[in-house]
């Protein structure tokens, strides 16, 4: 099934994680403060599905949440560079998002906020980072480059779409879309349906409960992050909980695909993606490959859990 013409491997800008690393530590740590809020004020659903970001038509969002009866929003622009905070009273604030300390960036927040006549109270220091300085105290993380966010924010789109023309397949219980400001990934996530031993924990500044709530259950999740200090690359990558024996030996799709011993995923480089002829079809490859890896070393029920990709304007059909 060809998805896209090979001219849109122009659709998937570079990403080299030398050349944003500042910009994207900040973002994090600022998405960070966004997210909170979301998590302060939504009850918990499961896997901490109710803490996320979305990709939108401008940047990332946290979609409308309930504050006292009311709704807010909050955006994050890469278009026009700006955090916009929305009520369903019809106020709205936009800050600008410019080089500038994490510090600074967290005090405009809670002035904005309250300025809408809401109050925010999070945990100020930093998940999934190690060392954790709080909020107001950092004063080092301040780099902000609009162009290296916008690439960012385009990469996440064709992600998005890819992820969810793969979503349709499956009719287990499977994830939304979505961005987690912890770890800093978009992901889409397929279940079993059974449940899983105790996670172990030790996830940097994230509470073991957290970790073995999102992982109660048997998982093949996939996602895109942008690289890190420890893997400093951008990348796709594919994991399953618990890893089924045999998993990591399973050949996978495409070639430039392999299992990486030290994170225990298989990655998928996001150079080799933009070079594959259909960028789009490799992704989808390497979502199904990894997906089939896992659900075959784990005994999934798999006639029962999935259908074929969903078709615009026609419904899956149903046997009599």
């Amino acid at each position: 099934m060809t998805l896209v013409s090979t001219s849109a491997r122009s659709q998937w800008p570079a990403l080299e994680y030398a050349q944003w690393r500042d910009t994207a530590t900040t973002l994090q740590l600022w998405m960070q403060i966004v997210g909170k809020t979301r998590l302060s004020r939504t009850p918990w659903l499961n896997h901490s599905w109710h803490v996320v970001l979305y990709v939108t038509a401008r940047g990332l969002s946290t979609s409308p949440f309930d504050v006292g009866g009311e709704l807010m929003e909050i955006e994050f622009d890469f278009i026009d560079h700006a955090l916009r905070i929305r009520t369903s009273q019809g106020q709205e604030r936009a800050l600008p998002l410019v080089g500038q300390p994490v510090s600074a960036f967290y005090r405009s927040y809670l002035a904005a906020v309250s300025e809408l006549g809401f109050t925010v109270r999070i945990n100020p220091v930093p998940n999934e980072i190690d060392p954790a300085i709080p909020f107001g105290d950092d004063n080092e993380h301040r780099i902000y480059d609009p162009e290296a966010a916008h690439r960012f924010w385009r990469v996440l789109i064709q992600a998005d779409r890819v992820f969810k023309l793969f979503r349709t397949a499956f009719l287990g219980k499977c994830s939304p879309v979505h961005f987690f400001w912890g770890s800093f990934d978009l992901a889409v996530t397929r279940f079993s349906g059974r449940r899983a031993p105790p996670h172990p924990g030790g996830v940097p500044s994230l509470p073991d409960t957290v970790v073995r709530e999102a992982y109660s259950h048997e998982v093949s999740s996939a996602g895109f992050w942008p690289g890190n200090d420890t893997f400093p690359q951008a990348a796709f990558y594919s994991y399953a909980y618990p890893e089924p024996a045999g998993f990591r030996e399973q050949p996978v799709r495409p070639a430039s695909a392999t299992f990486n011993t030290v994170l225990g995923e298989f990655i998928l480089p996001y150079d080799s993606l933009r070079a594959a002829d259909s960028p789009d079809e490799a992704l989808l490859s390497f979502l199904q490959s990894t997906y089939e890896a896992a659900a075959e070393t784990a005994h999934w029920d798999r006639p029962a859990l999935e259908c074929s990709l969903g078709v615009i304007g026609h419904p899956r059909p149903v046997p009599a």
